[in-house]
Parts: structure tokens; sequence; C-alpha cells
């Protein structure tokens, strides 16, 4: 099997080197268009004869073409790769707001597959929201989740609409995790802890709390009641994150980010 990868930025590096240190896809089947030239092409183990900066019949030889660029360039590319695709070719795209429709139409292929990757990917332990047109068969879809999950774990859902509240959710969801640890950490410094004795307490905090809730079946609530003893200092915490609603803030910026991602999908 090959791979064109139409991109070569953080998400396109991302994926073949995830492809390839999991061996589902081989250094020498992995080919790169990227619209400048890249240097030290070497570093990456992809063959240096795949990397192309202008469309050309080898690279679509591919059975799977992903498309990694950022949305506003993608009716110039289309406009540049169309003449390329043949139906059998099937699409994978990381681009937000971007409909499968709106692809169909500007690469005159049917088979899309439509993902909202997020940024833990880089090291293998991203999440993956995808769907896909009608046209992508099951053995098609079986190959695709398989090369996604080189990058971490996936759901598919069938409702596109679904991925502008996977884009609020898991999408953005990282900065939330690291907003609400640059608080903590802020509050371990005035609290006495030197900058990095913060950043070590808070991020393993946030690492075996993950690691515990994930080995068990206890829900988020019940784990939170072990910890909150009557009348002790988790509690004191507590009561002031409840009165200041907390919780509902998280759902309402959640709930922005999600009103966003409709508003650059329409």
């Amino acid at each position: 099997m090959k791979v064109a990868i139409v991109g070569f930025g953080n998400m396109g590096q991302t994926y073949a080197n995830s492809f390839m240190s999991s061996g589902f896809v081989g250094a020498s089947d992995i080919l790169i268009l990227n619209k400048t030239k890249i240097e030290e092409k070497n570093s990456f183990g992809i063959d240096t004869v795949n990397f192309f900066t202008e469309p050309n019949s080898n690279i679509f030889e591919s059975d799977i073409l992903i498309l990694a660029v950022k949305p506003q360039d993608f009716k110039q590319l289309a406009s540049e790769i169309k003449a390329f695709l043949n139906p059998e070719h099937v699409i994978l795209s990381v681009m937000a707001g971007i409909s499968i429709e709106a692809m169909q139409n500007e690469l005159g292929v049917s088979k899309i597959v439509r993902s909202m990757p997020n940024i833990p990917t880089q090291i293998g332990e991203g999440m993956t929201v995808f769907c896909a047109s009608n046209a992508v068969d099951r053995k098609e879809l079986f190959i695709v989740q398989n090369l996604i999950n080189t990058t971490g774990k996936s759901i598919y859902i069938e409702r596109e609409e679904m991925l502008n509240a996977a884009t609020a959710v898991s999408g953005s969801g990282p900065a939330y995790v690291f907003y609400f640890m640059q608080a903590m950490i802020e509050s371990a410094i005035r609290l006495g802890f030197s900058a990095s004795e913060a950043e070590f307490l808070v991020s393993q905090t946030f690492s075996g709390s993950v690691q515990l809730q994930n080995r068990s079946k206890l829900s988020n609530e019940a784990w939170i009641q072990r910890v909150a003893s009557k009348g002790g200092t988790t509690e004191a915490a507590l009561l002031v994150f409840n009165k200041n609603e907390l919780q509902e803030i998280v759902i309402e910026g959640i709930e922005a980010a999600n009103a966003r991602a409709l508003e650059l999908g329409s």
C-alpha cells in the first residue's frame, strides 16, 4: 500500500513518522507533496526521491491520499491535483472546516474520510474522530482507521456534523487541560514552591490521575469522593469551585468552541 501525504507540516510529519514507526507503511511507500522545498529530507527516513514540490503522476499512484494542508489552501490545491485523481483514490482529510461534500465537489472523487485529530497525535497518544462518505467501503474504512490509530486512538461517527463537537471537546481539549495545569502551577508557586517544583507536582498529579481513572471502572464522581473526605482540604477547594460554578463555566466554554466550529464550517 502506498500513501501520499499532501502538506508536510506538523500533522503531515506526525503521520509519516507514525506510519513508519508502527511498521504499517514502509518508508519507500510514503510519498510527500509539499509546496515548498523540504530541507533535511533524510532526517525523516523517507526515500528522498519520494519528496515533491509539484503534483505529478508518481504521487498519485498511491492508494490513500492524506490532505494535511491549511483549510484556506484547499481550493488552490484541489485545482492543482484534481486532474491526477481517479475514482479509486481514498482521501483522508485532517483539514478543519472543509466538509465531505465540498471536497467531493472540488476534487471530483467520492471516497472521502474526514477526521479531527488533536495535538497529542505527535507522540502517539492522540484522539481522532472521523467519518466517511458512503462511497468508502468497510475494507477501506478499516485500513484508514488502522492508519489513524498509529497516532493514538479513534472514534468513528456516522454524522459528519458531530466533527464540530469533536473539535470543541477533543480537538481543543488539550488547551483546556494545559490551562487548568497552569492555574495549579501558579497556585503552587504562590504557596512557596519553585517553578520547577510546581511544574513537577502538577504534571505528575495529572499523569497519575489519568492513569488511575483509565485503569479503573469507577466514575470521575466516585474518584472525587474518594479523595474528598468530609471537612477536609479537598472539600474546601471543591466548595469554592462549586460556588463559582466552575463546571458550568467549562461547559459554557466548550459550547462556545462548538459554536465557533459551526461558524468556521459554514
